[in-house]
């Protein structure tokens, strides 16, 4: 027992906060003046939304974390926390305000930016801030945890707690995809950002709250009023209920869908990939409770799909349908993972894909603007032309490949080809003076020129 009881002694004296702890007051007095967010603070938080913005437009992950070390977001969200973990009203009221304040900005100029730039290519890192899962859930609570510990210390107020805290949990750049989706009119991207930037929210002031309630204990607000007192610990108690009910909710249902997933992973390799057929694409769609597979080669027949769907059970996916699609025999199986492959990259917007688009793109417009700068060019050609040789009656030019006998080998040159139609005969002589010219006119040195007679 003595061994014992030293052990929880030991234990208790390096885990315990007390030595360390600012006064409260410290504590309360740091948080509430993070809390507003007006003239500085507004314009670095609009700064900030530009910065990150920037960083999501270009998949650049720096400037991310730049733009949420920038930020001043965690202020409004931890003095929510606070106030209900001690009563304060008015606090938890004036943070709520600065809060909505303060998303409604960088909302508002993330969307502006997202509307004036030329660049609404859907990158990986803002595909990555539309699918919250429960590994944000965990990271919010232990941020936020992190975080009203280390304002509550001496020792560590001032050191790097805060920005890892900013970066782990990630407020700004959720913010600014939903600008993206509102600037682009992708309502489903920003939907799902809202509502990680709401889990972070959310569990950010509910680590706060258990922080400064069981953790730190500070004491509660008293007032003189009873009768008030009591109003307003049941409003608290509502706002903190109706705050933790939809956290809870949102835990359920993305701890299902990812142990449905986990499940179905398991007998997508025990089951299915144990088959001589060749899977080429999987998809766990929970909402609907189905596995859908797409297999080439060796068909499966009826038997065999039971004798799967028997085994779902197994796995804890009762109720799962099984949906198997196969293919004819003497498919092309190359042409046909080369198609998939093309349609996942296209629908998964990777920077690849859009890189070669992009390329496309640029060779498209480069031959519409030769093909344009060569129309003006032969109109502004023909009266110089005609001015000197009056048989000339049109003029043409372009690019050309001109192939051609050298020692019984056959060559190609790139040429810029001019093409002149006369209405008689010229002389060999004259020929020459007209493609000696044209060379001078055009500042070419491959120049081919090709006369047309249009009468005899």
């Amino acid at each position: 027992m003595n061994i014992w009881q030293m052990f929880k002694d030991w234990l208790g004296g390096i885990l315990s906060l007390g030595e360390d702890m600012a006064p409260e007051k410290d504590t309360i007095a740091v948080i509430e003046a993070g809390v507003d967010f007006r003239g500085a603070k507004l314009w670095i938080l609009i700064l900030a939304v530009f910065v990150a913005s920037l960083g999501l437009n270009t998949n650049s992950a720096a400037v991310i974390i730049g733009a949420m070390l920038i930020s001043p977001l965690m202020g409004p969200i931890i003095g929510m926390g606070l106030g209900i973990g001690i009563n304060d009203f008015m606090l938890f009221k004036r943070a709520a305000k600065n809060y909505l304040v303060a998303t409604l900005f960088s909302v508002a100029t993330a969307t502006l930016y997202f509307l004036l730039t030329p660049l609404d290519e859907v990158q990986s890192e803002l595909l990555a801030r539309t699918s919250p899962t429960i590994y944000d859930v965990g990271i919010a609570l232990c941020g936020g945890l992190a975080g009203i510990v280390a304002l509550s210390s001496r020792s560590q107020r001032t050191g790097n707690v805060i920005p890892g805290v900013a970066i782990a949990t990630a407020l700004m750049p959720p913010l600014c995809t939903v600008g993206f989706g509102l600037g682009t009119g992708n309502w489903l991207f920003a939907a799902g950002a809202l509502y990680l930037y709401l889990i972070n929210t959310i569990f950010i002031s509910l680590a706060t709250f258990i922080g400064v309630t069981f953790v730190m204990r500070f004491p509660k607000k008293v007032f003189v009023d009873k009768a008030r007192e009591k109003k307003v610990k049941h409003i608290i108690s509502f706002i903190s209920v109706i705050t933790i009910i939809p956290s809870i909710f949102i835990t359920f249902q993305m701890v299902q869908e990812t142990v449905f997933r986990e499940r179905c992973l398991d007998f997508y390799r025990d089951v299915l990939q144990k088959n001589d057929a060749k899977i080429i694409s999987q998809e766990f769609d929970y909402s609907s409770r189905t596995i859908r597979v797409v297999m080439l080669g060796e068909e499966v027949d009826s038997v065999q799909i039971a004798g799967m769907s028997a085994r779902l059970p197994q796995f804890g996916l009762e109720g799962v349908c099984l949906d198997i699609v196969q293919s004819a025999k003497g498919v092309d199986m190359e042409s046909v993972r080369g198609l998939i492959t093309t349609e996942k990259n296209k629908a998964l917007a990777t920077q690849k894909q859009l890189a070669e688009n992009e390329l496309q793109i640029r060779a498209l417009r480069d031959s519409v603007d030769h093909y344009m700068q060569t129309v003006e060019f032969s109109r502004i050609l023909l009266p110089e032309l005609t001015s000197l040789f009056p048989q000339v009656v049109s003029v043409s030019t372009g690019r050309g490949i001109y192939t051609y006998w050298a020692d019984s080998v056959m060559l190609d040159s790139a040429v810029y080809v001019v093409n002149v139609s006369l209405d008689s005969r010229v002389k060999a002589e004259d020929e020459q003076r007209m493609e000696n010219w044209l060379r001078m006119r055009l500042s070419r040195n491959d120049v081919k020129v090709v006369f047309i007679q249009e009468k005899q």
